[in-house]
């Protein structure tokens, strides 16, 4: 064996005892539980003997990097361990003198770098088995808000059986695989956030501060004007796949805890063993069985953070990883505050019967409030009575195809994120939308004109996004876009004492845009085309090879869909006009912007296609394979 291979060796074994826990003659670190039972004596003795073995092999691990000789790196990560300093101690000296003596050696300071994150990590592995207890009326509090009163062993068996993983697959392997209905709503939520590190900061994942939203901002700035993404997903690293997820785990909890600080849920005792094996014969039934499991650890510093889920990204994706984060997100954002943000309460997170996370919980992960509506800002009924949507602009957004059924609205803020990702909803499951350069959510000058227009009437709108508003919400609405209708014809839509949405729409589209209106003389009202991808982590039954080749076995992986979306131009204004008056009188409910029919050509059709409608209005889609699935 070469000197380099024998002093990464023994590097590595050096590192192994920084894990161990103190000596014995050591005061023994507070715990919030309480000391083992007597039948728990068997495992302190094979803990008390891996440590010793530890410690042995430290020594000489010490005594050999002496011999190789003594670099300024070398030393830093090789510190002469007193018999009982603890683990943490060594590591803030491994860190001061990586810091202190930055010299030159045969180690490149990169290398020392790495050497003083792992330590990092690996101080902030041990921290977190000091995590706190939660209290049991908090475990029941959070028991109940998750799961209600009355839960379901077939629920409970969803949400105790997920973890955050990636695809094993090479075409999808920078998705999460879901192999239990259920926790969709939280995996689709974190995949939507880890295509955003993986496609638009794959070269800043070691930088912990990179979900700061301040430091995101000159980076979407940069993207938007510039660049692409590539879709080459077989050649990610799973280094780099496991920081994307760090980061947007850590970027969610923030969001949750009003980017002041994160919670992060473990399990006590878990890096005790195996955690697999550990967490294979848990059971976790009710309130009483989390509370005694349960660790919560609460973190103000990014950084502290980011090492902290790093260190402990084997436990959310083992069984419980799923179950554990939406309990993090929970308790970052606070039990109460969770339950004031929504409309009714009593109903738990988790809906009944088929374990589907609710529109509140995906709302949490997307904007930071479990808001029960998907609309911008909230709606003033009276009398102290609100419905309460989306607060402000959002990172990655949400579409559904409930929208394209008229059974709800979307707002602009979900609709329009800073990142082209969108989680995509359907009656029964959610999966994620994403495009590869952000220049395809770019609008044009009418484009840009309309959503103007649409939102200062919508933040006039009382009725809950029943499309009509008041004649003095009309009038701010024509102050504050500019528009300049004729005397007559403001009469004739003022006449009813309500003003319509789509009656509003048909008359700006007569008025000329020099008025302020939508009428374009040239008729060219712009065209747009682009590549939009669409994954569906839950795992369904495909080919292995050629499907007509003898011999070919189904496999379980997620699906990846790519579409090409053309967006035509809206005709001229004579045959754009007949398209919405056409729509209106066969009956259907105009709710939008824009109608949202396809034009007349030739298109492929699927549930997915109505979605993307809800964002790009008669859009025309077009994939080639299997149909694009939302279920």
């Amino acid at each position: 064996m070469g000197d380099r291979e024998e002093e990464e060796e023994l590097q590595m074994a050096l590192r192994m005892s920084l894990q161990g826990s103190p000596p014995a003659q050591q005061p023994e670190p507070k715990r919030s539980k309480p000391p083992p039972p007597a039948g728990e004596e068997s495992l302190d003795a094979e803990a008390e003997a891996r440590r010793k073995q530890r410690e042995l092999r430290a020594a000489a691990a010490e005594k050999r990097l002496r011999a190789l000789g003594s670099s300024p790196v070398t030393a830093a990560v090789s510190p002469r361990r007193p018999p009982h300093q603890p683990a943490e101690a060594v590591a803030k000296e491994v860190e001061v003198e990586v810091k202190a003596d930055p010299g030159p050696s045969g180690v490149s300071m990169e290398e020392a770098k790495e050497v003083e994150v792992e330590v990092e990590v690996e101080a902030a592995a041990a921290a977190a088995a000091e995590g706190e207890q939660l209290p049991p009326d908090a475990a029941d509090k959070l028991w109940v808000m998750v799961f209600g009163s009355k839960l379901q062993k077939e629920v409970l068996a969803q949400w105790s059986n997920q973890g955050i993983r990636f695809s094993s697959d090479p075409e999808t392997t920078m998705g999460l695989v879901q192999h239990e209905g259920g926790p969709c709503g939280v995996l689709a939520t974190v995949q939507a956030y880890v295509l955003k590190y993986l496609l638009f900061f794959s070269d800043d994942l070691c930088n912990p501060e990179v979900s700061d939203p301040f430091y995101a901002l000159g980076q979407r700035r940069f993207y938007q004007s510039s660049f692409a993404a590539r879709d080459d997903f077989s050649s990610l690293t799973d280094d780099r796949k496991t920081r994307a997820l760090v980061h947007a785990m850590l970027e969610i909890l923030f969001l949750c805890g009003t980017r002041k600080r994160a919670v992060v849920a473990s399990i006590g005792d878990v890096n005790r063993v195996d955690t697999a094996a550990f967490l294979e014969g848990l059971s976790v039934d009710s309130a009483i069985d989390l509370q005694k499991v349960l660790r919560i650890s609460t973190f103000t510093s990014r950084k502290d953070a980011f090492n902290n889920l790093l260190a402990n990204i084997s436990l959310f994706e083992s069984r419980l990883g799923a179950m554990l984060f939406l309990i993090s997100a929970l308790l970052s954002r606070g039990l109460e505050s969770i339950q004031a943000d929504r409309d009714d309460p009593s109903l738990p997170l988790v809906t009944a019967p088929f374990g589907h996370a609710s529109q509140e919980v995906v709302n949490l992960l997307l904007c930071g409030e479990a808001v029960s509506n998907v609309f911008d800002g909230k709606v003033d009924f009276g009398g102290g009575m609100f419905l309460k949507g989306i607060p402000n602009d959002v990172e990655v957004g949400f579409l559904t195809l409930l929208e394209s059924l008229n059974l709800c609205k979307v707002g602009q803020y979900l609709k329009c994120p800073k990142w082209p990702i969108w989680v995509v909803g359907s009656e029964s499951h959610y999966s994620v939308l994403f495009a590869l350069n952000p220049n395809v959510q770019e609008e044009n000058e009418l484009e840009e004109r309309e959503s103007k227009i649409r939102r200062a009437f919508d933040a006039q709108d009382q009725s809950g996004g029943g499309g009509f508003i008041s004649v003095e919400g009309f009038q701010q609405v024509l102050r504050d876009t500019d528009i300049n209708f004729p005397s007559d014809k403001l009469e004739d839509l003022c006449n009813a004492g309500i003003i319509v949405w789509s009656e509003f729409w048909q008359a700006l589209l007569q008025l000329d845009k020099r008025a302020g209106g939508m009428k374009d003389p040239t008729g060219l009202m712009g065209k747009k085309q682009f590549t939009i991808y669409h994954f569906n982590g839950i795992a369904k039954s495909v080919l292995n090879g050629n499907a007509n080749a003898g011999g070919s076995t189904p496999i379980q992986r997620p699906r990846l869909c790519k579409l090409t979306v053309s967006v035509p131009p809206r005709w001229t204004q004579d045959e754009y006009l007949a398209d919405v008056v056409s729509a209106s009188t066969s009956g259907s409910k105009d709710d939008g912007v824009l109608s949202l029919a396809p034009p007349v050509q030739t298109s492929q059709h699927a549930p997915l296609a109505d979605c993307i409608r809800t964002r790009w209005p008669r859009a025309v889609c077009s994939w080639i394979g299997d149909v694009p699935s939302i279920v």
